[in-house]
């Protein structure tokens, strides 16, 4: 990407959509793991049952074979694929960056390096699927990248996510590999857009979670509601390193970073055509010249990195023509601002049974908790949870699910009988859990909600209410401690007898509100994503609702939207399945779980 020295594969182009990525200036040094908190108690969940991911050598292997195997650009297969034309582009559509100045970590130290290395087990290096993509850190525990960088992959067996260094790694004399400084990271799980398309490289985003989080400053991903990042001579940062001349096959040994001016739907549009799918994508940079000289590009190695405005995530490098430099070409984009809240939705998916679903706690009367996990549209067979917390769960009346920390793990806040709230929290390395102190005195609170991140830093906050009426936001720091208190409304608050909230009800990016009043009619409270002003003003849902229990525990069908869950007053629990609209058809018909629920008298 951009000129400089450059490093030679050694093998077939893997032509990998690489993507170019956008520059956040961030005075972050470095990255390195962040170490696991020391353990207490036995717990519940993935922390206890979660088998062990590759050990740092076994991830450095991997490194060294895609080296190796001189995996900068896709494979064969893989081009093919996304090579393919669909109306009236010129050449073959084919991703990479050319032209700009090298880049210190520092300046971008959310910037990540995917390594993918797949010898499929044989003797010949023929059918080998080795390859290399860029990726933006945007929580500890997540990367986005391109969706053409994750199709038709296992990564969480064959790759490894490298941060913290601005080099890429080379060969010593003895065949063994130099990270040069950066930290190697296994990936836990894979999302890619279920609708991307190879053939027309649309809906390129993927999210890959890691098996241990990191501790940079991530790059926040824009909203949905962003307009301004788009505008016509916007000036944005892409950073890689892909090729630096569209001549040879050489990539950047060094992340090299440029600017590009974001150009409207209608240039776009009368480059590439059909190609060009408005609202899905967004094109950057001048016109290519035609050769290297004067072009500004990006180019094979620098797939699935970001675009940057303004120190966030709008666009994830997608594609682009054939040697990146012919006359009249631009760099193309997954568009971010569309793609919002499901990207937002795996920043926030930790769940008891760590998978890509929202689960269920439990109580009865008697204290004994139980976990459903998620099947989709129904539950699995419940797991006591008895003796997974010291001194039992009969002790607590509020029992909510988050992740205060962003390490991908589920933790639970938990209110005492005695008004003492807690962290309960698993330590990575022992799976027993950690019970931390936040807050005395909240006996009395009517209300309280762990709803996600309601101030737009990517940080998980929570919310309460007194009796009063007054509603309180407690900014979260990401590590499972809070910030002063703010107020976001003295009174008014008691009308509602049920005030609920965990994830994405409408699909654009923030977390939201789901209130019952004390008239059986329900409404959203709309997240904004400001920190002086986080929700917007409340609409009306439905009316005549006599549920006695409102359950919000996250997107329970695994689609990227938030549900809900409501007990009747029969004991029938029903789910009432998200569609991310923000009107009265914000959920589809309920689904009936099961009957039998009454016995319980907690849920979370």
């Amino acid at each position: 990407m951009f000129a400089g020295k450059d490093r030679k594969h050694r093998r077939k182009a893997r032509i990998v959509i690489p993507t170019a990525a956008v520059a956040l200036v961030v005075g972050v040094a470095g990255a390195f793991l962040l170490a696991p908190a020391q353990a207490t108690e036995p717990g519940p969940g993935p922390a206890s049952t979660r088998a062990a991911g590759p050990t740092r050598a076994e991830l450095t292997a991997r490194v060294a074979g895609a080296v190796k195997a001189g995996a900068v650009d896709v494979s064969a297969s893989r081009k093919a694929a996304l090579s393919a034309t669909t109306g009236t582009v010129k050449g073959k559509v084919d991703p990479k960056i050319i032209g700009g100045v090298t880049s210190p970590i520092t300046s971008a130290p959310w910037m990540a390096q995917l390594w993918y290395d797949d010898d499929k087990g044989t003797n010949t290096t023929a059918d080998d699927d080795s390859f290399f993509c860029g990726g933006t850190v945007v929580s500890p525990s997540k990367i986005v990248t391109a969706a053409h960088c994750v199709a038709d992959t296992n990564w969480s067996k064959f790759g490894t996510i490298l941060v913290g260094t601005s080099q890429l790694p080379t060969l010593n004399a003895d065949k063994t590999v130099n990270l040069h400084g950066g930290s190697p990271v296994g990936v836990w799980r894979q999302w890619r857009h279920a609708s991307y398309s190879s053939s027309k490289i649309d809906n390129d985003v993927a999210v890959l979670t890691l098996e241990t989080p990191v501790r940079v400053k991530p790059l926040p991903v824009t909203t949905s509601a962003d307009t301004a990042s788009y505008k016509a001579g916007t000036q944005a940062k892409v950073y890689g390193w892909g090729r630096t001349t569209s001549t040879t096959q050489d990539i950047s040994e060094t992340l090299r970073t440029a600017t590009l001016p974001v150009n409207s739907d209608t240039t776009c549009t009368s480059a590439y055509g059909r190609d060009f799918i408005k609202g899905h994508m967004v094109c950057a940079g001048t016109p290519a010249t035609g050769s290297d000289t004067g072009t500004v590009s990006a180019c094979n190695g620098d797939s699935g990195g970001p675009l940057v405005v303004a120190g966030k995530l709008v666009g994830v490098v997608s594609w682009g023509v054939e040697d990146c430099v012919e006359a009249g070409a631009y760099s193309v984009f997954a568009k971010a601002s569309t793609y919002a809240g499901q990207i937002n939705a795996h920043l926030n998916d930790a769940n008891l049974s760590a998978d890509a679903r929202a689960d269920l706690f439990a109580r009865t009367s008697g204290g004994t908790a139980y976990e459903y996990d998620s099947k989709g549209t129904t539950f699995a067979a419940r797991k006591s949870l008895a003796g997974t917390l010291a001194g039992g769960w009969g002790g607590y009346n509020v029992v909510l699910q988050s992740d205060l920390n962003r390490d991908d793990y589920n933790d639970l806040v938990v209110r005492s009988t005695a008004g003492t709230v807690y962290w309960v929290h698993p330590n990575l390395t022992t799976g027993k859990l950690i019970r931390t102190q936040l807050f005395t005195g909240w006996k009395t609170r009517v209300a309280i909600i762990a709803p996600g991140d309601v101030t737009g830093d990517a940080l998980p906050d929570l919310l309460s209410v007194d009796t009063a009426g007054a509603l309180y936001l407690y900014p979260g720091k990401g590590n499972g401690t809070f910030g002063t208190r703010a107020t976001l409304g003295k009174s008014g608050w008691t009308q509602y007898n049920s005030v609920v909230g965990h994830g994405d009800f409408n699909n654009d990016g923030f977390a939201d509100l789901i209130v019952k009043a004390k008239t059986k009619t329900v409404y959203l409270y709309p997240g904004t994503g400001s920190a002086t002003k986080p929700f917007g003003s409340r609409v009306q849902l439905r009316t005549g609702w006599t549920y006695n229990k409102l359950i919000t525990t996250g997107d329970v069908t695994g689609d990227g939207i938030a549900d809900l869950l409501a007990r009747d007053t029969g004991g029938v629990l029903w789910l009432y399945k998200g569609t991310g609209k923000a009107t009265s058809g914000i959920w589809a018909d309920r689904i009936k779980i099961g009957t039998g629920w009454s016995q319980y008298n907690l849920f979370g």
